[in-house]
C-alpha cells in the first residue's frame, strides 16, 4: 500500500478533500484539467445567501493545501488496478501510483445557445448568469451600461424535457435573486423582473434573501415562462411571457436579459467514468452505489466520489461531501492495512 491518494478535480470538493486527507496523514495529489485551481468558484464574485466574497472562500480552501502536489492542465488517460494499487497514466507522460482515487470532476453550465428562442449569441442584450457574475467580478466580458430594465429567466436548460435535462439545478433560483439584488445595488433606478416557473428557495436564509429582493429592492417576480425573445430597432430585447398568476400575457422591452443556466454533467465526467468503469445516470452524472447513505461510494473498490460529479450541489453540500469522502477513504485504507 501507499499513502498517496489521487484527487481528480481541483475545485472546492477536491481542495477540501485534499486538506482533510492531509490532516489524516495521507499524501493527496490533485489533477486539474484547467490552468488554475478553484473550478467555477474561481469565476464568481459573491456567494448567496449573504454575499460572501467568493475569492475569500477560495483562499480558505487553497491556503491549507499550498504544499500539496498539483498537476494543472492535466487529465487522467488511463487507470490500471494492480492488486491494491492503481497505476495512473496522466497526460504529458506523467504517472502516479496511488491506493485510492477520489473523483471530483465537477459540472458544466448548460450552453445557453441551445435554447435558440432566448437569443443568446444573437442579441447583444442577452447574457447568461455566468457572464453577469464575471462582470460583477471584473467589469469585463459584457457591456452593461446603466440599464433601466433588466430581466432574469429561470431554469434555462433545467427542468426541460426538450433539452433532455429534467433535473432541477438547485442553485439557479437563489442565484437569480442574489444577482437581481446586486443589479439594484449598482443601478438603483432600474426595474428588475424575474420570470420563474416556481421558486425553490430551500436553504436557510434563502427565503430572507427573496423577501429582501421584494421589499427592499422592489424586484418583480412573475410566474410564467418566457415564450419569445426578439430585438427591436433600438436594440432593446423584447420578451413575451404569460403571468400565470393573473392569466395575462406580457410584453416587456428590456435593456438586459439574463439567462439562468443550470448545471449539467461535463465531458470530464464522461471521460473519467469510462476510464474507471463508473456508472452514469440518464442525466450524465455519475451514479453512486447508494444515493442515501453512501453518496461517496462509486461501487468500484478504491474509487470514491464527491461534489457535483453526482449531481447539482451547493458549495456547503459539496464541502460536506468532500469531508465525508476523505473519511471514507481513510476507513477504506485503514481496513486494507489490517488485511
Amino acid at each position: 500500500m501507499t499513502d498517496r491518494v489521487l484527487i481528480i478535480g481541483g475545485g472546492p470538493a477536491g481542495l477540501e478533500a485534499a486538506n482533510q486527507l492531509n490532516l489524516l496523514g495521507y499524501k493527496p495529489v490533485i489533477v486539474e484539467k484547467d490552468d488554475t485551481l478553484g473550478g467555477h468558484l474561481a469565476k464568481w464574485d459573491r456567494l448567496f445567501p449573504e454575499g460572501e466574497s467568493a475569492e475569500a472562500v477560495l483562499y480558505k480552501l487553497i491556503k491549507p493545501v499550498e504544499h500539496i502536489p498539483v498537476y494543472l492542465n492535466t487529465v487522467v488517460e488511463k487507470a490500471d488496478k494492480e492488486g491494491n494499487l492503481f497505476r495512473i497514466k496522466l497526460s504529458g507522460g506523467k504517472e502516479e501510483i496511488v491506493s485510492a482515487i477520489l473523483v471530483c470532476a465537477g459540472f458544466s453550465l448548460f450552453p445557453a445557445e441551445k435554447k435558440e428562442e432566448y437569443g443568446y449569441g444573437i442579441y447583444n442584450g442577452v447574457i447568461t448568469s455566468s457572464d453577469l457574475e464575471k462582470w460583477f467580478k471584473t467589469g469585463k466580458g459584457v457591456n452593461i451600461n446603466n440599464p433601466s430594465k433588466v430581466g432574469f429567466v429561470h431554469c434555462v436548460g433545467s427542468r426541460d424535457e426538450k433539452v433532455c435535462n429534467r433535473q432541477c439545478s438547485k442553485v439557479c433560483c437563489v442565484t437569480a435573486v442574489k444577482q437581481a439584488c446586486e443589479i439594484k445595488e449598482k443601478f438603483p433606478d432600474s426595474e428588475v423582473f424575474c420570470f420563474y416557473m416556481d421558486l425553490r428557495m430551500f436553504g436557510r436564509k434563502y427565503e430572507d434573501l427573496y423577501l429582501k429582493a421584494q421589499n427592499k429592492y422592489r424586484v418583480r417576480f412573475i410566474r410564467g415562462r418566457v415564450s419569445e425573445v426578439s430585438e427591436d430597432f433600438n436594440g432593446k430585447v423584447v420578451i413575451k411571457a404569460e403571468d400565470t398568476l393573473s392569466s395575462k400575457p406580457l410584453k416587456v422591452s428590456l435593456d438586459l436579459l439574463v439567462l439562468m443556466t443550470g448545471m449539467i454533467s461535463n465531458n470530464s465526467t464522461e471521460d473519467i467514468s469510462g476510464i474507471l468503469s463508473l456508472n452514469r445516470a440518464e442525466d450524465g452524472f455519475i451514479e453512486p452505489s447508494d444515493t442515501i447513505t453512501k453518496m461517496y461510494d462509486s461501487g468500484k473498490e478504491g474509487v470514491f466520489l464527491a461534489g457535483a460529479v453526482t449531481g447539482p450541489k451547493t458549495i456547503p453540500e459539496t464541502l460536506s461531501e468532500a469531508r465525508a469522502s476523505a473519511l471514507a477513504i481513510h476507513n477504506y485504507l485503514s481496513n486494507k492495512a489490517l488485511q
